[in-house]
C-alpha cells in the first residue's frame, strides 16, 4: 500500500473555523450561490407569469428562452463561469421544444421534473453503492478528488449522508410536483414549481454543510503530488551532485582511482 492509499484516522472532531469557511466557499462555488439560484428561477418565473396573464404558450416560451440567453451573455461579458447559466439554458430549451411539440404548456416543466427525479435516484443509488454522487461533485472542488473513498472514511460517511439528504429531498419534491402535473392546470403547477425551486435546494445545501463541517478535513491530493514531485526532483539533484563529486576511477570500482594497478 502506497502513502497515497493509506487511510487517515477517522475522527469525530469538528474542523477548525478556517476549514468550515473553506467548506462554505466550496459549496457556494459548486452550486452557484445566490446568482446561480436566481438564474435557475427567473426563466420559469417569467414563463408562468406571462402564461398566467395571457395564456400564450409561444410568447411565454420565447420569453423564458430569451431571458436564459441574456443571462448567459451577461456571464460571458463579465468573463464569469457560465456552467450554471448554460445548464439553465439547456433546461429551458428542452422545456420549450417539448411544450411546442405537444402543444401542452404544462410540458414546459416536464423535462425539468424528469431530470429532478433522475437526479434523486442517482443520489440514492450512488449512496447505496458506496460512491456517493455528492462526493464525486465536491471532490474536485475540495482538491481531494476520490481520496475520500479509501483514505478519509469520515468524509466518505459525510458524503454518503449528504447524498441521502439530496436524494430524499428531491424525491419529496417530485412527490408533490408529479401529481400536480396530472391534476392541476399549467398556472397552478408553474407557481408551485417556482415556489419549490429554492427552499428544497437550500435545505439540501445546508444539510451538506452540516455533515461536512463535522467531517475530517479534505486531503489535498494536488498538494501531495506537488510535494512528491519536489521530493523526487531533490533526490535526483542530490544523486547528480554525488556523481559529480565522485572520481571516475571510484565509480568504476577501482580503489584510489586505479593507482595500485598503474604501479604494478
Amino acid at each position: 500500500m502506497t502513502s497515497l492509499d493509506k487511510p487517515t484516522e477517522d475522527t469525530d472532531q469538528t474542523q477548525p473555523q478556517d476549514a468550515r469557511a473553506v467548506t462554505e466557499a466550496a459549496l457556494f462555488e459548486a452550486f452557484g450561490g445566490v446568482r446561480g439560484m436566481v438564474e435557475t428561477v427567473v426563466p420559469g418565473l417569467l414563463f408562468v407569469t406571462i402564461f398566467t396573464i395571457d395564456k400564450d404558450l409561444h410568447l411565454s416560451a420565447i420569453a423564458a428562452l430569451a431571458v436564459s440567453l441574456v443571462l448567459v451573455v451577461v456571464r460571458l461579458a463579465m468573463r464569469d463561469t457560465v456552467k450554471h447559466a448554460f445548464s439553465g439554458v439547456f433546461g429551458v430549451v428542452f422545456g420549450v421544444v417539448f411544450a411546442m411539440f405537444t402543444g401542452n404548456a404544462k410540458d414546459f416543466y416536464l423535462p425539468g421534473m424528469l431530470y429532478t427525479l433522475g437526479l434523486a435516484v442517482a443520489y440514492i443509488v450512488t449512496a447505496l453503492a458506496g460512491v456517493p454522487l455528492i462526493g464525486l461533485i465536491l471532490g474536485p472542488v475540495f482538491k481531494e478528488n476520490l481520496s475520500w473513498r479509501t483514505r478519509n472514511p469520515g468524509r466518505k460517511k459525510a458524503y454518503t449522508r449528504a447524498s441521502w439528504a439530496w436524494g430524499l429531498i428531491l424525491l419529496a419534491k417530485c412527490a408533490i410536483l408529479f401529481p400536480l402535473y396530472w391534476w392541476a392546470d399549467t398556472t397552478q403547477l408553474g407557481w408551485v414549481l417556482v415556489a419549490l425551486k429554492i427552499p428544497p435546494f437550500l435545505l439540501a445545501v445546508w444539510l451538506t454543510w452540516v455533515f461536512l463541517a463535522k467531517a475530517p478535513a479534505p486531503i489535498d491530493v494536488f498538494a501531495e503530488m506537488e510535494a512528491q514531485e519536489e521530493a523526487e526532483k531533490a533526490q535526483k539533484e542530490h544523486k547528480a551532485a554525488l556523481a559529480a563529486e565522485t572520481p571516475a576511477g571510484a565509480e568504476a570500482g577501482e580503489p584510489d582511482g586505479g593507482r595500485h594497478r598503474r604501479q604494478a
